[in-house]
């Protein structure tokens, strides 16, 4: 429910990242090349 998300800080604005085993670096590489 909405307020079980709010206990948790789950808002609508959250995004979730799930990665593997790729360096910090990559990651954010990828993440700036997304949203550029």
């Amino acid at each position: 429910s909405v307020d079980e998300r709010l206990a948790v800080s789950i808002t609508d604005g959250l995004v979730r990242v799930s990665v593997g085993l790729e360096t910090v670096k990559d990651v954010i590489a990828d993440l700036e090349q997304a949203l550029d």
